[in-house]
């Protein structure tokens, strides 16, 4: 179970990526090195939903400064998975479920 949790590192929770006119695309960081195939099977198995399509690309580091010195944030890849239609994961846990 712990392949999942290397392979998916956290969703993005945007404006961009929760707009309104797509409600069924949902972004993850994934790890640098995993495949379209093994997100696929990631989402699935960890959220119980029907992928239908993974789009990947790599996020570039920006450019930083460290006190006096110039540095650079890692690079980083973003996975948008695309859900089968009426399908929806819910990364929001309301008032009442945290009481439960």
């Amino acid at each position: 179970m712990s392949r999942i949790y290397d392979i998916i590192k956290r969703p993005i929770i945007t404006e961009k990526t929760t707009a309104a006119g797509m409600p069924h695309r949902v972004a993850f960081e994934v790890s640098i090195d995993a495949n379209k195939h093994q997100i696929r099977e990631a989402v699935e198995s960890l959220f119980e939903v029907n992928v239908v399509r993974v789009n990947t690309l790599i996020m570039r580091g920006k450019p930083k400064r460290f006190g006096r010195t110039l540095g650079r944030r890692s690079n980083w890849k973003k996975a948008v998975v695309t859900l089968k239609e009426g399908q929806t994961i819910d990364f929001y846990m309301g008032e009442d479920e945290l009481t439960e």
